[in-house]
C-alpha cells in the first residue's frame, strides 16, 4: 500500500477509535434508552453539589452510575436521566442531564434537556420572617370619667376605673411597661393646656402605683391639645366644651392582653 494511504487509513483508525471520547454538541440520548428504565429519582441536596471541576469518581458518589451504559475511562460525557416532584404527590417532572469532562476526566460543564430543568436546583425561596405583632391599642379614658373640667384631681369615678386598670393586669402587674398620656381639648393657651394635661397624667400615674403598679414601670407625659380626635367649630361656650370631649382623654399604652 502507498505509504499516503497508510497514513490516512491509520488517521482514520485512530479517529474512529477516539470518536467515543468527543463531547457529542448536537443532542442528549433517546430517554427511551435509559437504565434503568424511566431514569432515577435524584437527591436534590446532592445534585446541587455538582460543580465543574469534579471528577468521575466524586460524580458517581453524587449521582450514581450514567444511564445510558457510558463507560467510566475515556468518556467524555455522561448522560442521566433524573425525575423530580415540586410536592407530595404531584406527577414527576423528568429532565435529561449531561456531564462533559475535559481529556483528564475532570468535569467541564453540563446541559439539561429541557433547559428550564436547571431551575428546579434553585432552593425554594425562604419563608418571610414572621410579621411582628401589632402593638396593641392604647387604653382609651375618657378625661370626663377621671376629672372635674378643668381638673387634675381625680374623682372617686376616676379612681374606681383605674383600679379596674390595675385588677384586669392580674398577675401581670410586675411585668408591664406603661406610658400614661395626657391631652386636653383647644380651650385655653397651649402652654397652660401642656401643664393640665401633664398633671393629669401623673395623677393617674400615681394612682396606679398606689394600687400596685410598680413606680419604675410607669412613665408619664402630657401633650396638651396636641393629636385632636375631633374638630368643632365655635370659640366658646357649653356645646363647644360638649363637642371637644373626645379629645379631653388619658391612653395608657402597654396594658396588652
Amino acid at each position: 500500500m502507498d505509504k499516503k494511504w497508510l497514513v490516512l487509513a491509520l488517521l482514520a483508525t485512530l479517529t474512529a477509535c477516539s470518536s467515543k471520547g468527543q463531547v457529542r454538541e448536537d443532542t442528549l440520548p433517546d430517554p427511551a434508552r435509559a437504565y434503568p428504565a424511566g431514569g432515577t429519582y435524584v437527591n436534590l441536596d446532592n445534585l446541587r453539589q455538582y460543580a465543574p471541576g469534579m471528577n468521575k469518581d466524586q460524580l458517581q458518589t453524587l449521582l450514581g452510575t450514567p444511564h445510558f451504559n457510558e463507560g467510566l475511562w475515556g468518556v467524555r460525557e455522561w448522560n442521566y436521566l433524573f425525575n423530580f416532584r415540586r410536592s407530595v404527590g404531584a406527577a414527576p417532572i423528568q429532565c435529561q442531564f449531561q456531564v462533559r469532562f475535559n481529556a483528564d476526566g475532570s468535569s467541564s460543564g453540563q446541559a439539561w434537556k429541557p433547559e428550564s430543568c436547571a431551575a428546579l436546583l434553585e432552593p425554594p425561596p425562604a419563608p418571610a420572617p414572621p410579621a411582628p405583632p401589632a402593638a396593641a391599642a392604647p387604653l382609651r379614658i375618657s378625661a370626663d370619667a377621671l376629672f372635674a373640667f378643668d381638673s387634675a384631681t381625680l374623682a372617686e369615678g376616676g379612681r374606681a376605673r383605674l383600679a379596674e386598670v390595675v385588677s384586669g393586669l392580674g398577675p401581670r402587674v410586675n411585668d408591664v411597661n406603661l406610658v400614661v398620656i395626657g391631652y386636653t381639648d383647644r380651650i385655653g393657651s397651649d402652654a397652660y393646656n401642656r401643664t393640665l394635661s401633664q398633671r393629669r397624667a401623673d395623677a393617674v400615674r400615681e394612682y396606679l402605683v398606689q394600687q400596685g403598679v410598680p413606680a419604675n414601670a410607669i412613665r408619664a407625659e402630657g401633650r396638651g391639645n396636641t393629636e385632636p380626635l375631633v374638630d368643632c367649630s365655635g370659640s366658646s361656650g357649653t356645646a363647644l366644651i360638649s363637642c371637644l370631649a373626645p379629645n379631653r382623654r388619658v391612653e395608657i399604652s402597654g396594658i396588652g392582653g
